[in-house]
């Protein structure tokens, strides 16, 4: 490979648009190609990139043998079988989340990688957040002792769907920051929801992992509420912390806060409320960081932070949940 990262962008809609923005702006890649069906979205985005090839076609990036990398933005029940595609035609893959709407999609995205010796990347933004990243350095250095529980909210009220539900429209957010600050998996899940809005498809859900360390998560996802929020919540035997991607000024937040042994009564506790501090986060664009990330890794062959295997985790959790929300459906 040359000193540029050749790369193509599949999906002209809501998101595309903002990832060719982002791989037309970073020294290390090339907007080589851009690709959408429809006429209008093309025309529109050609004006903002003159020296990129427009397509309606994917067949002619897969032909193009100086193309490295293709980023689909397509809609979630393509993501799997253009991936496979993409990495079948020996092209470096980054997909938006989910991966895939099934476990067995996402093992053949997998699989297709794994075959192909190219990268596949999910775009799972969150993980690439400063925010995020501190948090998870935060609780891996011990500042907040022992994890017991992780909570998160992402609310609002916001866009209905017709064609998926709060879990998997929200819910590959938190799920992905949640087992990326875990650093395991769960081995007990429990999901429930109710459909106000749109009979079937789910505008609020409640869900609880617990995991083998013994720590235990909770997920409130809602686009019926009054409030909006984008928040996670780490607690800790020490100390206990938020990231709140809704606060300009303090996205971290470190509270000194807990339970301490007396020392004059032997096993009775009493409750401690010191400092409350914000370290500095970088106001880096995560969308940026991560397109560097897939551009280095195209580049030198590294895995992604957030690699298929990873993406292939989130779709497990969510199927799981899935199935729990059907279960406990309302009869």
């Amino acid at each position: 490979m040359g000193e540029l990262a050749r790369v193509g962008v599949v999906g002209l809609g809501y998101w595309g648009p903002n990832l060719a923005r982002n791989f037309d702006a970073i020294a290390g890649a090339e907007l080589t190609w851009c690709c959408d069906e429809r006429d209008a979205l093309r025309e529109r985005l050609a004006v903002a990139h003159p020296r990129t090839r427009f397509t309606a076609d994917l067949d002619d990036l897969l032909a193009d043998d100086e193309l490295d990398a293709v980023v689909l933005a397509t809609p979630v029940p393509t993501h799997a079988d253009l991936a496979v595609r993409v990495l079948q035609a020996g092209k470096h893959c980054f997909v938006e989340k989910p991966l895939a709407q099934s476990v067995a999609d996402a093992e053949r995205a997998v699989a297709a990688a794994r075959a192909s010796g190219r990268v596949l990347m999910v775009g799972h933004l969150l993980e690439y957040h400063p925010g995020v990243r501190k948090l998870k350095q935060i609780a891996d250095s011990g500042e907040l002792g022992e994890i017991h529980y992780i909570y998160s909210n992402r609310l609002n009220l916001g866009q209905l769907r017709a064609d998926e539900n709060a879990l998997w429209s929200l819910g590959a957010h938190d799920i992905s920051v949640i087992l990326h600050l875990a650093g395991e998996d769960p081995y007990e899940l429990s999901a429930h929801g109710e459909s106000y809005m749109r009979a079937g498809i789910e505008d609020v859900v409640f869900a609880f992992l617990r995991f083998p360390s013994g720590l235990a998560a909770h997920l409130h996802l809602s686009w019926l509420d009054p409030h909006k929020e984008r928040r996670f919540t780490v607690v800790g035997s020490q100390r206990m912390a938020t990231f709140d991607d809704m606060d300009v000024e303090r996205k971290v937040t470190v509270y000194d806060k807990g339970f301490d042994q007396s020392a004059s009564s032997y096993g009775e506790y009493i409750t401690r409320a010191g400092d409350i501090h914000s370290p500095r986060i970088s106001n880096a664009e995560p969308l940026r960081l991560e397109v560097e990330h897939f551009v280095d890794c195209v580049r030198s062959g590294a895995t992604p932070r957030s690699d298929g295997e990873s993406g292939l985790r989130v779709v497990r959790v969510l199927e799981r949940l899935q199935a729990e929300l059907e279960r406990s459906r309302r009869g």
